[in-house]
């Protein structure tokens, strides 16, 4: 009679977690009839003296009542008014539907004036390159990079849940911040991706700065990938590219000639990738770059499970989980716990199978994991129902309603024990 009543609870369980991402969004949509990715947030920025908007994305995650509150990394972009749509429906492609890489916050930082804020130093006038206005405001990238350090980043960290894991990404002049603050400032962020980066400017004196400040840094643990355009607009090949003098080549050469001093420079530790898109231009290049760029930084966050594996889960399997998710806090410099709903999966086919030892085993991995979930007690609590010990299943189902009055089910499953 238990392992009846078990099915009926554990079928129940199963679809909550795999809906509650699109019951939750569709009761906010239904609600006010709008899809809405993320929310504008602003800055008093004293370093700029002006207000800086910021366009953030949260997770959805972070809408799913009943379970613990999680930190994630954060993503920061540049240019972020062209781009956030698109990145946040990659990041929610990647990490929510996919694994490929974690949940991520994303802050999106719009231009005021783009040219002062994404150029690392003045310089004058470089036909065809810079007019006159490009010269003028020029080189304010040493205090767009102050206003991101000490007070964006800070700001960010303070209401938003965060994790000290930063990404930073850029297209043209902010792939020429990227690199400026990947060799100026490293520590600021733990990765990189530089699409087409400006690198021709200053007459290629700041790529011949940068040459020579990075062969000297330690970059263990940071990552970068650039991604290179075909700006030349004839299918010239990148040989002859680099032999070429005149100004149409200028723009690739340089970023070639960053790439050609990053993969021959093995002692700084940097885990380095780039790409040359050959049908891409400086203008398309942006979100297929992103995405190679994400797939490279976080290439230790895809599972590594067989399809075999993943049907016939066991003690076996749960090691190698544990071994990823060592790994995966390794990369990221903190310790990720395994994700509640995916131990919570597991632990419901463990007991679906008759497997108790593994599913109890799971069920008090995540209350210790997530000690103010109430998920993880109405689960305990299902399991203790399941091997027939009512009085651990009350003290777990009272458990929840303490954390969460309003736990679906939980109220009623208690009341059925203590008739």
């Amino acid at each position: 009679m238990i392992n009846n009543n078990f099915t009926g609870i554990s079928a129940k369980k199963i679809l909550l977690l795999s809906v509650l991402v699109f019951v939750t969004s569709l009761g906010f949509a239904q609600k006010s009839r709008k899809i809405e990715i993320g929310a504008v947030d602003s800055i008093f920025s004293k370093t700029l003296n002006e207000n800086r908007k910021i366009l953030v994305h949260l997770p959805k995650s972070t809408q799913h009542t009943g379970f613990a509150r999680q930190k994630y990394p954060v993503l920061y972009l540049l240019d972020g008014d062209n781009h956030f749509s698109s990145v946040v429906g990659m990041i929610e492609q990647l990490s929510e539907i996919n694994t490929l890489c974690p949940e991520m916050i994303i802050v999106a930082i719009p231009n005021t004036n783009r040219t002062r804020d994404l150029t690392p130093t003045h310089i004058g006038i470089d036909p065809p390159f810079v007019n006159k206005d490009l010269s003028d405001q020029s080189g304010g990238g040493e205090k767009f990079t102050e206003f991101m350090e000490k007070e964006l980043i800070p700001y960010i960290d303070s209401k938003y849940p965060t994790t000290p894991y930063r990404t930073l990404i850029g297209h043209s002049f902010g792939g020429l911040t990227v690199i400026n603050i990947l060799a100026n400032h490293t520590s600021l962020f733990n990765s990189y991706i530089a699409i087409d980066p400006s690198m021709w400017w200053d007459h290629q004196n700041f790529l011949k700065q940068t040459e020579k400040t990075l062969e000297t840094k330690n970059l263990t643990n940071v990552s970068l990938f650039l991604g290179i355009a075909n700006t030349t607009g004839s299918d010239i090949g990148l040989t002859r590219v680099k032999k070429d003098t005149t100004v149409i080549t200028k723009h690739i050469r340089s970023i070639l000639d960053l790439s050609d001093f990053l993969t021959k420079n093995k002692k700084s530790n940097l885990k380095y990738g780039y790409k040359y898109y050959k049908d891409e231009s400086h203008g398309s290049v942006p979100l297929i770059t992103t995405y190679d760029g994400l797939r490279f930084i976080f290439d230790f966050y895809k599972s590594t499970l067989t399809v075999a594996e993943e049907i016939n889960f066991n003690k076996e399997v749960l090691s190698k989980i544990e071994k990823q998710y060592q790994d995966i806090s390794r990369h990221l410099g903190y310790k990720v716990k395994l994700p509640e709903a995916l131990v919570n999966n597991y632990g419901y086919r463990s007991m679906s199978n008759r497997n108790n030892e593994l599913a109890g085993y799971l069920f008090k991995m995540n209350v210790t994991n997530y000690p103010d979930s109430p998920n993880t007690y109405d689960s305990l609590g299902d399991f203790y129902v399941n091997v027939g010990d009512k009085e651990n299943a009350i003290a777990n189902y009272q458990k929840v309603l303490d954390l969460d009055k309003n736990f679906p089910e939980t109220k009623g499953k208690l009341d059925n024990l203590l008739k």
